[in-house]
């Protein structure tokens, strides 16, 4: 398997409640939804659909698997409520317990495990783990250099900080551009594939 990391991104490199206001307000960020406006259903939401399609995980998060655990689970009748409904899920979480999973089918991945589970994942065949949101624990994939595609969105805002899914640790990382379709909101989605 092949690890996917989906992110809306403005130019300044902020991931940061893309999706609502309350949605991670750490740090005092107020700008939560910024994305919203942004999103291009043809162009972004085929682009998804697509790489959700070639997917047979999806990894999380706790933050982003409690909000998605909210949403999701009450759509249906569209191929990627459909795909995210019924996949196997992952959520990496040393608080979450297996009472409070809900949405299923999900697994819990505990912080000492995690490079060793993914690497396991990954070792498997099949399709992308896809994953959305989640900065922490993207940072920590593209640390231990788990991270296979990167489908980045890049939004034309800058947000003045924030949270990002890049770390300061002095690790060059190579990628290859693939792809790249402009949104009819002046958003770019650009699908980059890990060089090794």
């Amino acid at each position: 398997m092949r690890t996917l990391i989906t992110e809306f991104i403005s130019l300044d490199g902020v991931v940061q409640a893309p999706g609502g206001p309350t949605e991670d307000t750490d740090g005092g960020f107020a700008h939560g939804g910024w994305s919203m406006k942004y999103f291009d259903p043809v162009v972004m939401g085929g682009m998804y659909g697509k790489l959700a399609a070639q997917s047979d995980a999806l990894m999380q998060g706790r933050r982003t698997y409690q909000v998605s655990a909210e949403a999701w689970p009450t759509r249906s009748g569209d191929p990627f409520s459909d795909w995210i409904n019924g996949v196997q899920k992952y959520v990496v979480s040393d608080t979450l317990t297996e009472t409070e999973i809900t949405w299923k089918p999900t697994t819990i991945i505990r912080g000492d495990d995690f490079v060793k589970s993914v690497s396991d994942l990954r070792a498997q065949p099949g399709g992308y783990i896809y994953v959305y949101g989640s900065a922490t624990m993207v940072r920590s994939l593209l640390d231990a250099d788990l991270v296979d595609d990167l489908l980045l969105t890049i939004e034309p805002i800058i947000l003045g900080g924030g949270k990002t899914i890049f770390a300061s640790n002095g690790k060059a990382l190579p990628f290859d551009l693939v792809s790249t379709e402009k949104a009819s909101t002046g958003a770019q989605v650009c699908h980059y594939v890990r060089s090794r």
